[in-house]
């Protein structure tokens, strides 16, 4: 078998890119910017200056770094682009389009399928970091409308949360932290008891998902899902016929 080197690529193996906001926080296992998260190698590539912040202010003078850096991915060899915040779905059309590589920005691109597994009156949660910046605009650059069925729950009035993942303290206390967001999601799915799944938009809450699900007992979608979703399809493995 003969191997060709690609232009450019000085490193081989990783399928899946992930581009990172230019952020100040830790990432503990789980979390989409720890690479123990995956039972494969990504690669990783830090779009300068982006913050969730001025990305939903539709703040287009970081779009170049964000194409630029996704441009860095596809030259190291990655296959597929995501990113590290559901709120990239602004950029998804527009780094899809200058891209040559399939791009699945934000975790909420699932909801396009999750729709087709809730029934009647079902809802489906989605727990957000920050509920005042997932807007209607934000969700339409996805082609998410009011019809449908979502029930949105944030997490901005979290102490623990919020000085972790929005003020970026640098500190994370995880045990206080997953029972915010646990019981955040409970109370939710109480006033809400037509909920039948749930979907994690936020990167940083994938950590918390068994604890999720342990309490309210519903399937629970989140980026990794998403990410591992992808990688089995472009990595198939051989079975073996007995």
């Amino acid at each position: 078998m003969r191997y060709y080197a690609n232009p450019g690529q000085v490193s081989y193996g990783e399928t899946i890119g992930i581009l990172m906001l230019d952020s100040f926080a830790p990432f503990i296992p789980g979390d989409v910017g720890n690479a123990h998260t995956f039972p494969f190698p990504v690669r990783y590539e830090t779009v300068k200056g982006l913050n969730a912040s001025n990305m939903v202010n539709w703040d287009d003078s970081h779009y170049p770094n964000f194409l630029e850096a996704g441009l860095k991915l596809t030259q190291s060899g990655v296959k597929a682009i995501t990113g590290d915040c559901g709120y990239m779905a602004i950029f998804q059309d527009r780094l899809a389009k200058d891209l040559q590589v399939p791009v699945f920005l934000s975790s909420l691109l699932q909801l396009h399928f999750l729709t087709h597994l809730v029934h009647g009156d079902e809802k489906i949660a989605v727990i957000t970091a920050d509920s005042t910046l997932l807007t209607n605009s934000l969700l339409a650059s996805i082609n998410i409308d009011h019809t449908y069925p979502i029930v949105i729950q944030g997490l901005q009035n979290q102490p623990y949360f919020k000085d972790f993942a929005l003020t970026e303290s640098g500190v994370l206390d995880t045990n206080k932290v997953e029972q915010e967001v646990v019981n955040a999601t409970v109370n939710l799915v109480q006033k809400n008891p037509s909920i039948s799944i749930i979907l994690l938009e936020c990167s940083m809450l994938p950590p918390y998902a068994k604890a999720i699900q342990e309490a309210v007992s519903l399937p629970v979608f989140d980026y990794t899902s998403m990410i591992e979703y992808v990688y089995n399809a472009y990595i198939r493995k051989k079975f073996d016929f007995q």
